[in-house]
C-alpha cells in the first residue's frame, strides 16, 4: 500500500514537472500558404508525424496500400483535411488548426487552401499567424495564387516568412531550380514589403528537410524546417504595444465586487497602472488583476483578466480600458488595406455593419482608392472590389471607433465588414490611416415609447430617412441598451402616453408627440437623410 502510494506521489511529481516546463516553453504561431497542390497539407502531415505528434490510431486510420504494393503508405494529408469534401475532393477547403510541441517550442498551426475561392480562409488563418510558410512547387515556380498570399500575408504585418521549396524530388533535388526560385521569391518579397524570408528546399513527401537534414541534398548547408521554426525569433509582440482592452462582460455578482472583463488585445498591466475607459474619458488606476486562479502581478497579450478599478467608472461592453499616456485615435473617417471575402461586390456608399474589437457601428465605404492586380502588383482604379479582390478603400462609421493602426496594433487596428441583411462577413481591414479625428460624445438613446399608430407613423419616417429601425413590445432596458450600441432606433409598442428615454436611459415624457417633434427629440433632422 505504501510503495503504492509513493508510485502515485511520484507520477503526480513528474506531470505536474512537465506541465511547469511546458508552460515555460515559448508559442509560436505560424500558417501555410500558397497555390493548389503545392503541398501543404502533405507537408504538415509530415512534419506532425516525424516530430512524433501523432497519435497511431489516427495513423492508421490515414494509411492505405498503393497499387500493387503491399507495402503501407501513410496519406500525410489526410491528418489535417479532416472534412468529408476535402477527403473526397483532394483539397484543403477550411482552416485546419493543429497544436504540436518540441522541447524548444509549442507551435499552433493553421494549414490554409490554396484554392482562390477558399482566400478567405487563408486570410482568417494568417491573421493570427506570427510567421507564415508559403510553398511554391518546384515543377511551377511561383504562381498568381502564390502571390495573392505573399501579398496578404504582408497586408497582415506578418513580418517572417518561409518559402518552402516543394517537391525537390520531381526535380532530381537540383540546386539550380533551388536557385532559381529562390531569387524569383526575393524579388517577391521584396515588392510586397516582406521583412525577412528564409527559402528551404523540402520534400514532403518523402520527409528531405522538413525535420531532419536531407542526404540528397548536400548543397544546402542551412536548417531543416522544423529546426528553422524552433529558433526562429518572431519580433512585434503584442505585449511590448501600447495597453488595449477591449470590454467584453461587466461582472457584478454582489455590491463588493465589479470587475471588467476582456482579452488584452496588446500591451502589458499592473496593478497602479493608470488607464483610461473610452469613449467616456474618464481615468483610474487598476487595483486587482483577477482571474480563476487567482491575482495576478503583471498581464500581458493575449491573456483575459478581469481588471478592477482604483474609483467607479461607467463602464460597458464595447468600451475600450488603454494607457493613459498612448491612448488610440478616436475617429469615424480612416483608410484601410481590405480584402473582400464576398460574392456580391463591394457596394460604395451601402450600409455595412462594421465590427472593431468588440464594438459594432453602421459605416459605409466611402471611396475605393486602388485595387491591387495580383499579376503585376500594380495598383489601378477601381470601382467595386470583387471576391477576394484587394485594395485601399476609405470608410466612415456613423459613430466614432477608437482605433490604432494595424502597424502598430493587430486587435484594434483590424476590423471586418457585415452585411446587416444576411449577417454574412463580407470583408476584412486593416487601419493604415486616420484621416479624421472626433470627439467621442456619448449619444442619447433613441428609444420611443408610443402607440401603435404613432408607431407605423414614425416607423415610415425613419425608414425614409435610411435608419435601422426595431419594432418591439419588450420593456427590458438592458435590451434597449443593447440596441442602441448598434445604433438602432428602437419603438416599443405601449398602450401608454408617448415618451422617450433619456442619456440615463430613463422613461420621460415628449413635449410635442408629433413625427417631428419626436424627430426633434431624437436628434434627427426631418429634413435630411441619414448619409
Amino acid at each position: 500500500m505504501a510503495l503504492l502510494q509513493t508510485l502515485d506521489e511520484q507520477a503526480a511529481f513528474e506531470i505536474e514537472e512537465f506541465l511547469a516546463e511546458e508552460q515555460q516553453k515559448d508559442l509560436l504561431r505560424f500558417s501555410t500558404a500558397g497555390s493548389v497542390d503545392d503541398g501543404k497539407s502533405t507537408l504538415i502531415g509530415r512534419l506532425l508525424y516525424d516530430s512524433r505528434n501523432v497519435y497511431e490510431d489516427h495513423v492508421r486510420s490515414v494509411t492505405r496500400t498503393s497499387g500493387g504494393s503491399t507495402a503501407p503508405v501513410i496519406d500525410f494529408a489526410l491528418l489535417t483535411d479532416g472534412l468529408r469534401a476535402e477527403r473526397e475532393q483532394g483539397i484543403t477547403i477550411d482552416v485546419a488548426y493543429r497544436f504540436f510541441s518540441t522541447a524548444r517550442r509549442k507551435f499552433i498551426i493553421a494549414d490554409t487552401p490554396g484554392h482562390e475561392q477558399y482566400t478567405r480562409n487563408m486570410a482568417t488563418g494568417a491573421s493570427t499567424a506570427d510567421l507564415a510558410i508559403i510553398l511554391v512547387d518546384a515543377r511551377k515556380g511561383i504562381l498568381t495564387q502564390s502571390r495573392r498570399h505573399a501579398y496578404i500575408a504582408a497586408l497582415l504585418g506578418i513580418s517572417r516568412v518561409v518559402a518552402a521549396i516543394n517537391k525537390m524530388d520531381l526535380v532530381d533535388y537540383s540546386e539550380e531550380v533551388f536557385g532559381r526560385l529562390k531569387s524569383d521569391f526575393a524579388a517577391l518579397t521584396e515588392r510586397v514589403g516582406i521583412a525577412s524570408f528564409e527559402a528551404i528546399p523540402i520534400s514532403a513527401l518523402e520527409g528531405d528537410n522538413v525535420v531532419r537534414g536531407s542526404e540528397r541534398m548536400p548543397w544546402y548547408e542551412g536548417p531543416s524546417l522544423l529546426e528553422y521554426l524552433e529558433n526562429v525569433e518572431v519580433s512585434g509582440r503584442n505585449s511590448d504595444a501600447p495597453f488595449r482592452m477591449p470590454v467584453q462582460r461587466v461582472i457584478r455578482p454582489d455590491q463588493n465586487f465589479r470587475g471588467f472583463a476582456g482579452q488584452i488585445a496588446a500591451g502589458t498591466i499592473r496593478p497602479g497602472d493608470r488607464i483610461v475607459a473610452l469613449p467616456s474619458g474618464r481615468t483610474s488606476s487598476v487595483e486587482r488583476i483577477v482571474t480563476f486562479d487567482g491575482d495576478l502581478e503583471s498581464a500581458s497579450a493575449p491573456l483575459s483578466v478581469t481588471l478592477t478599478l482604483e474609483e467607479e467608472l461607467d463602464i460597458s461592453r464595447g468600451d475600450l480600458i488603454a494607457a493613459v499616456a498612448e491612448r488610440p485615435a478616436v475617429t469615424n473617417h480612416f483608410a484601410a488595406s481590405a480584402v473582400w471575402l464576398h460574392e456580391q461586390p463591394l457596394a460604395l456608399h451601402k450600409r455595412y455593419l462594421l465590427k472593431h474589437a468588440s464594438h459594432v457601428v453602421p459605416a459605409r465605404v466611402r471611396a475605393i482608392r486602388h485595387r491591387v492586380d495580383i499579376e503585376t502588383l500594380e495598383t489601378q482604379a477601381a470601382a467595386a472590389l470583387e471576391l477576394n479582390g484587394i485594395g485601399e478603400v476609405e470608410v466612415e462609421t456613423d459613430r466614432p471607433i477608437l482605433a490604432d493602426l494595424y502597424g502598430e496594433s493587430r486587435a484594434t487596428g483590424s476590423f471586418i465588414l457585415i452585411d446587416p441583411m444576411s449577417n454574412a462577413t463580407v470583408g476584412a481591414g486593416m487601419i493604415r490611416q486616420v484621416l479624421t479625428t472626433a470627439v467621442a460624445e456619448e449619444e442619447a438613446p433613441r428609444v420611443v415609447l408610443a402607440g401603435r399608430a404613432a408607431v407605423e407613423e414614425l416607423e415610415e419616417r425613419l425608414l425614409e430617412l435610411d435608419y435601422l429601425v426595431v419594432r418591439t413590445r419588450v420593456k427590458d432596458h438592458a435590451v434597449w441598451r443593447a440596441l442602441h450600441e448598434a445604433t438602432v432606433v428602437v419603438l416599443v409598442e405601449t398602450d401608454g402616453p408617448v415618451r422617450v428615454v433619456n442619456k440615463d436611459f430613463l422613461v420621460e415624457p415628449v413635449a410635442d408627440a408629433s413625427v417631428d417633434g419626436l424627430l426633434a427629440a431624437l436628434e434627427i433632422e426631418s429634413g435630411k437623410e441619414r448619409r
